[in-house]
């Protein structure tokens, strides 16, 4: 459970945007996404590897 404590005084405006900062950081947003349709195994390994050459692309130019 995420829970934000509201100053007195404080907007709700300030309170919502800690409520969605917490959210993001936490990631329960991206699981539920994720959680919503299967993907396969293979193809979440594949998506990994593709990013892992792209990342490792961008770090050999960066020192080249």
């Amino acid at each position: 459970m995420i829970i934000v404590p509201v100053k007195e005084g404080e907007s709700i405006d300030k309170a919502l945007k800690k409520l969605k900062r917490k959210f993001e950081k936490t990631g329960v947003v991206k699981e539920l996404r994720e959680r919503q349709k299967f993907t396969k195994p293979s193809v979440i390994r594949r998506h990994e590897i593709i990013k892992a050459r792209y990342i490792q692309n961008l770090k050999d130019q960066q020192f080249s």
